[in-house]
């Protein structure tokens, strides 16, 4: 059976700048055409997925501190509200966050918060966000 479709694909860049990946999009050309579609053929039976970890995204580690950090960024907080937290002056919350925009190459605390997700760093689907615990230095 053949399958002809049109191909677009997009690199996706990492942290460290190189290609990560790629998304791939394809559009088969019949489908946008009017008239009557032929009958879409039965789709192959797929194997079931290996019993194997998934692989971790690449993204770095946090110190526990940090990840507490991001944890709050990522909850909305404050400067002062984390400083209150942690029990840190402004000043040591504010190089943290530095830190890590430059780490994570963000220019600001919302682009920290979306890279972050996209790396994977918090549990799915939970708030407050939470680092995961691979993510964190033992």
């Amino acid at each position: 059976m053949d399958f002809h479709a049109d191909m677009t694909a997009i690199a996706v860049r990492g942290l460290a700048g190189g290609t990560s990946g790629a998304v791939v999009l394809l559009h088969h050309p019949a489908a946008a055409a009017p008239g009557p579609a032929a009958p879409a053929p039965a789709p192959a039976p797929m194997a079931p997925p290996p019993a194997t970890r998934p692989v971790a995204h690449e993204g770095p580690l946090l110190s526990a501190l940090d990840a507490q950090v991001l944890e709050g960024v990522a909850r909305g907080e404050s400067t002062v509200q984390l400083a209150s937290r942690l029990y840190l002056s402004r000043q040591g919350i504010e190089y943290r966050i530095g830190q890590m925009l430059r780490r994570f190459d963000t220019p600001n605390r919302p682009a920290l918060v979306s890279r972050a997700h996209a790396l994977g760093m918090f549990a799915a689907g939970q708030w407050p966000p939470r680092v995961l615990p691979e993510r964190v230095k033992p």
